[in-house]
């Protein structure tokens, strides 16, 4: 368990529906992710990265923080500026989802923010890839395999790399260690499974 400023926990946090209608929206992604990230930020600094003007991205941090993913850091803050940090480590999601349609609407609409980040940020590391050190591009990989699976053997495929990449942990005190993106998207080929419709 990590933890900086008043003791937020940087752990992880699998939100209500309520709480995840607040990361429907892509912008809200990239301000969550640049927090946990780079760290604590005010809205003039997350906007100046973000190509945008401070009212609305002090509008998506009120929003990320009455859905408990961002909280003020008070102890950085001054009369004119307010600061806001991650208030946990890692989003997790069920996607066997809710029942309710509006629940699994939101989902729906959740993930597909996620994705729309998720590939602009594939995309800028390979527009990247030619500028990083020697070692850094033999330590990346744009691969993807497609095997014949059960659900059930799906599912302990996904346990086993949750728990390969937790078992890896970090080495924040290593002067070479950065940031270093593990995505995992395993899913069934689009069009082989259930409905064949849109």
């Amino acid at each position: 368990m990590q933890s900086y400023g008043d003791g937020v926990d940087l752990t992880s946090i699998t939100p209500t529906p309520h709480q995840m209608k607040a990361l429907t929206h892509p912008v809200r992604v990239r301000i969550l992710g640049l927090l946990r990230i780079d760290g604590p930020a005010t809205a003039t600094t997350l906007a100046s990265r973000l190509g945008l003007n401070t009212g609305a991205t002090s509008y998506h941090l009120r929003q990320l923080a009455q859905a408990g993913f961002v909280a003020e850091a008070t102890e950085l803050g001054n009369a004119r500026d307010r600061w806001w940090q991650a208030a946990h480590r890692v989003t997790t999601t069920d996607t066997a989802g809710p029942a309710e349609p509006e629940a699994r609407a939101t989902l729906d609409a959740y993930l597909q923010s996620v994705v729309v980040v998720t590939t602009e940020r594939l995309q800028r590391s390979v527009e990247e890839l030619p500028l990083l050190p020697e070692e850094w591009r033999d330590a990346t990989t744009y691969s993807d395999w497609v095997v014949q699976l059960t659900p059930r053997k799906a599912r302990a495929v996904i346990e086993q790399l949750i728990e390969a990449i937790k078992e890896i942990g970090d080495e924040e005190d290593d002067d070479e260690a950065a940031p270093y993106v593990l995505q995992l998207n395993a899913f069934p080929y689009p069009g082989k499974v259930g409905s064949q419709e849109p």
